[in-house]
């Protein structure tokens, strides 16, 4: 048809779609860029702008962390920490979370008070695709999640966990020179869970 206003200039042209990239734009101001602004870090960061991130005041990164695409960290509104310790990976969609709402009966979940804990993951440890960090659990140091795991419990250090709910499933290997580990499970009374 001679004349008709193609598709894509008519739907370059429509407020609606301007309005929208404006609130593309806040967002990313807001749970990003402010977040980032907001939390402590140490040398090295390298941060996805893609990553999803709440109460940057309550997160904490060690050095050399290295957060992939689509990673969201959530920390509590009022009390639940995040802590990450130096050498952390964090694999595209890893998604960690300090709070979670209650699950009472008889209130709609969505009116009922949060639940913070704080999570922490200790150093040289990855987290692979998809993982899912429940609030209040404590990663050890040298530790694997294999992807899509959900972890909800404690894992120790030097474990390699995979699963949902995620579970040990082996363990890491020694170094090459024979050195021993920086942390030996069976020399800890909690397993190498870090405090």
């Amino acid at each position: 048809m001679a004349g008709a206003v193609p598709d894509r200039v008519r739907r370059l042209l429509d407020p609606r779609s301007w309005l929208h990239a404006l609130r593309m734009v806040d967002f990313y101001a807001a749970n990003h860029v402010a977040q980032v602004r907001a939390l402590r870090a140490g040398p090295g960061l390298r941060m996805s702008p893609s990553a999803s991130l709440r109460n940057g005041e309550r997160i904490t990164l060690g050095t050399e962390v290295h957060v992939g695409e689509r990673c969201c960290l959530w920390a509590g509104d009022s009390s639940g920490r995040i802590t990450l310790g130096d050498n952390v990976l964090l694999a595209p969609e890893v998604f960690i979370t300090a709070s979670n709402y209650g699950t009472r009966r008889g209130e709609p979940i969505m009116y009922q008070a949060k639940r913070e804990a704080e999570v922490v993951v200790g150093r040289d440890v990855w987290l692979g695709a998809r993982v899912l960090v429940m609030p209040g659990v404590r990663i050890g140091d040298e530790v694997v999640v294999a992807a899509g795991a959900v972890v909800t419990k404690d894992l120790p250090s030097g474990c390699i966990a995979g699963g949902v709910p995620a579970r040990v499933i082996g363990w890491r290997e020694p170094a090459a020179d024979g050195a021993p580990s920086a942390v030996d499970p069976a020399a800890t009374a909690d397993g190498g869970v870090t405090r």
